[in-house]
């Protein structure tokens, strides 16, 4: 297969990672990963201590030009969490940032330091094999629901097509600047925000923690997309409706009005905070859908309609289709009719490691089912509704989206957050409850919340329950981890 980074050598003086005040160049990054890459042929998979830094990058660049499979580890991660990836993974040795302290287990492996100063000049092809481009290339672990994370396998090609079908749709060149806070240990920072812009030949620029000062200033620095999930976007609104977020006033106001393109991804992004990034800088934000096992699924279009509170339309090499309940393709678009979200395409996983049972419950008919539930209008523009198991309430005998709800409580002005979830009812089989966090002082009154959303929805979608919380329970991406509300 073509190389997947053949821009890797063309110009070695292009800055190709920005964290910080450190800059490495292309020539730089070539050098120290193909040193690596040489150094981790024999090894059959390498743990990555997943640090919001350069060190990342180069070991994951390298284990791709050796053809070595890659595992990326949160450096947050739990000691139980740790032990099953490792027990289940493999490695033979872990990456590191050179004086990188890690747990036990880990430490326990053959350690290399990742050096960021080349000791070898790169090859002109950059790989030390002939990778084939089903063979694996990342091994992520999802986060589990009812058992321990699983570890998905994801091959060469899908990165290959995934960051393709985005350079198109998202006209992506070898002349944006990528911005973005995200952890590296997901397939949102780490495919997306660092393998996106090396194949392209662009130049990430990471701002380690995320603020909207920080994005402001790297925007003006040359910035041109920015990648987020729905917290950070939550912030930048709320930062420019207090004014700007800068001495100025009006600095990141005019840093976003400035940029190409604003994606957000890993989540639903609310329909309020679009309307007011939309308000303040005349942006509209770019949604996109995937997960672990397919990458990228559907998006926006950057020289599209850009419909807020839809995740686009289907990548150019990625099959999408609605099925109902028992698995009947949903024809035509009406806007209202929810269904799971099927996928075929070269995005697609190659399987669950050791899990040959989870791999093939997975599938239907080459047919990947993602547990997502959405909607599809006459264009073609698809809607999450949430997921079957937390986000798709069976209320009164209707089908009813979490994400709606949520969306019409976030409009009310004494509504931070909202999380809704579906909780056993002996009438209505489930009854629709909302967390909320208030948005400061008293919070509004429960049923001046149900009244809100029987208004401006449907009385059937009203939540019979609202219950008030300071915060919302978050994994690492920004995602609500609904199953948490209402512990401890």
């Amino acid at each position: 297969m073509p190389a997947l980074f053949p821009r890797l050598y063309q110009a070695p003086d292009k800055p190709a990672l920005r964290f910080g005040d450190r800059v490495i160049d292309y020539g730089r990054l070539a050098g120290a990963a193909h040193a690596l890459a040489l150094e981790i042929a024999d090894a059959g998979r390498v743990a990555v201590w997943a640090t919001p830094s350069p060190h990342t990058c180069v070991g994951v660049l390298a284990a791709l030009l050796a053809a070595v499979p890659a595992v990326p580890v949160n450096p947050r991660i739990g000691e139980e969490e740790l032990a099953h990836i490792l027990t289940d993974s493999t490695p033979t040795r872990v990456l590191a940032a050179p004086g990188d302290e890690l747990p036990p287990a880990l430490d326990a492996l053959p350690r290399t330091d990742v050096a960021l100063e080349p000791e070898a000049a790169p090859r002109p092809d950059g790989t030390t094999s002939a990778p084939d481009e089903n063979g694996p290339a990342l091994i992520v672990y999802t986060s589990g629901t009812t058992g321990p994370p699983k570890g998905v396998v994801v091959p060469r090609r899908a990165i290959a097509s995934t960051l393709d079908d985005l350079a198109d749709v998202w006209q992506w060149t070898g002349d944006d600047v990528l911005v973005h806070a995200l952890p590296l240990f997901h397939v949102h920072g780490l495919v997306l925000g660092v393998l996106g812009p090396l194949r392209r030949g662009g130049t990430l620029r990471h701002l380690g923690r995320f603020s909207p000062e920080a994005v402001a200033a790297a925007l003006e620095e040359g910035g041109t997309m920015v990648f987020g999930v729905p917290t950070m976007y939550h912030r930048l609104a709320e930062a420019l409706e207090s004014g700007g977020g800068g001495e100025d006033g009006g600095r990141l106001t005019a840093a976003l009005r400035g940029a190409r393109l604003l994606v957000s991804g890993s989540a639903a992004l609310p329909l309020h905070d679009h309307e007011r990034i939309t308000a303040a800088t005349g942006q509209r934000v770019v949604e996109r859908y995937g997960m672990t096992e397919t990458l990228m699924i559907t998006s926006v279009r950057a020289d599209g309609e850009r419909r807020a509170g839809t995740v686009g339309v289907p990548l150019p090499s990625v099959d999408v289709r609605l099925v109902d309940d028992e698995g009947r393709r949903i024809e035509g678009g009406d806007g209202e009719t929810v269904g799971e979200v099927q996928v075929r395409g070269p995005n697609l996983f190659t399987e669950y490691l050791h899990r040959p049972d989870a791999t093939a419950q997975a599938f239907a008919g080459g047919w990947f089912r993602t547990g997502d539930m959405a909607t599809q209008d006459a264009d073609g523009f698809y809607r999450i509704v949430g997921r079957r198991a937390t986000d798709l309430i069976k209320s009164g005998g209707y089908r009813i989206g979490a994400g709606e709800i949520e969306n019409c409580l976030l409009g009310h002005p004494g509504v931070a957050e909202a999380a809704v979830v579906g909780e056993p009812d002996p009438d209505l089989g489930e009854r629709i409850v909302a967390w909320v966090v208030p948005a400061g002082g008293r919070p509004p009154a429960e049923q001046e919340l149900i009244d809100h959303v029987a208004r401006r929805l449907t009385p059937h979608k009203r939540p019979r329950v609202v219950r008030f919380t300071d915060a919302l329970p978050r994994n690492d991406m920004g995602k609500v981890v609904k199953r948490e509300l209402g512990r401890g």
